[in-house]
């Protein structure tokens, strides 16, 4: 079954700072702060929270539609997410935008401080999800990731509209979200994707309390970096998953957008909700140990072995068999 991707497209400028943000930020002056960071390096990758799970959907075997809008720039992005068995058909692009860019610096803990241009990005409020419907058939689940605000709220608003299953995953965009209009984005929701401080964010800004939440939704997936995830379930089941042990890190860059896709996939091959939570958070540190968000490589061999031992034997062999022989091995950034 198809999971429609939508959300961002853009290309990621990534730098590293050999030092700590933390060092350098003063409490007491945070309202007139004015730094510059010199960095040691700038790498640029393909990215987008949409581009990002799309193609890790299509790599684990999925079969992932992405939806966005993306500019003349994006024909050699198209390719190499075709590449990976991603359907590109539904990319609008744009006549006068280059595609969005994520210009982000990480520090050696690993915290970073971002900006994001995003260019064509505006028009995804351009795109019915009805026109992916009657092109594609019905969708498995809608992915609502951060995105342009007015197209996350009509793509979600058209879920509700076309009876489709949507996962509401708003991440970066709380920032600048009022609470009505996040209460707007989850409402019905069957799964909410957050991370731990994007909860607490959430809760604050609906002044939702939790259960109220839950009332809204059928499952909280809270993500809480090297402590693992929480799975909360609208009947009051709650699972708790740790990481999969890192043998380095790289980058953080796309770990969240690479749980949900992992996780997703696994729901859609029939995995149980611990299960698939175990399958995405090897994806999750499999894109920790790489460049960049989609420069990471998948071995079955290999991922089957750190499952194993992460989770034990019962959890690779159930894992290995319902993601089946769909996934290509050795699939890695060209």
């Amino acid at each position: 079954m198809t999971i429609a991707v939508t959300g961002s497209i853009a290309t990621d400028h990534l730098m590293r700072f050999p030092g700590r943000f933390s060092e350098q930020l003063l409490a007491d002056h945070l309202q007139k702060v004015s730094l510059s960071f010199l960095v040691d390096d700038l790498v640029i990758h393909r990215g987008g929270v949409a581009g990002n799970m799309a193609y890790a959907i299509g790599v684990l075997g999925g079969n992932p539609t992405l939806v966005g809008a993306a500019g003349s720039d994006f024909a050699d992005y198209r390719e190499w997410l075709e590449s990976a068995g991603v359907d590109c058909s539904h990319v609008l692009i744009s006549k006068t935008a280059y595609t969005a860019r994520f210009v982000c610096t990480s520090d050696e803990d690993m915290a970073q401080i971002a900006s994001f241009y995003p260019g064509a990005m505006s028009e995804a409020r351009d795109i019915a999800l009805a026109d992916v419907v009657s092109r594609t058939g019905t969708p498995e689940l809608v992915i609502i990731g951060a995105n342009d605000p007015d197209a996350m709220f009509l793509h979600t608003d058209e879920c509700r509209k076309l009876g489709l299953a949507f996962a509401a995953d708003p991440s970066q965009q709380l920032a600048r979200l009022s609470g009505d209009e996040i209460r707007r984005l989850i409402d019905g929701a069957t799964y909410l994707f957050t991370n731990d401080y994007e909860w607490d964010l959430l809760l604050k800004k609906t002044g939702w309390s939790e259960a109220e939440v839950m009332r809204q939704i059928g499952l909280r997936v809270t993500t809480l970096g090297p402590k693992g995830v929480d799975l909360v379930s609208s009947d009051g089941t709650f699972i708790h998953v740790g990481v999969v042990p890192e043998t380095h890190r790289d980058d953080p860059t796309g770990i969240g957008d690479a749980f949900r896709a992992g996780f997703l996939t696994g729901r859609s091959a029939g995995l149980s909700l611990e299960r698939a939570a175990q399958l995405a958070s090897l994806v999750a540190v499999l894109v920790l140990e790489a460049p960049g968000p989609q420069e990471w490589t998948w071995d079955r061999g290999v991922a089957v072995q750190r499952l194993t031992d992460a989770y034990g034997t019962e959890a690779g062999e159930e894992i290995s068999s319902a993601l089946g022989a769909t996934a290509a091995p050795g699939t890695a950034a060209r």
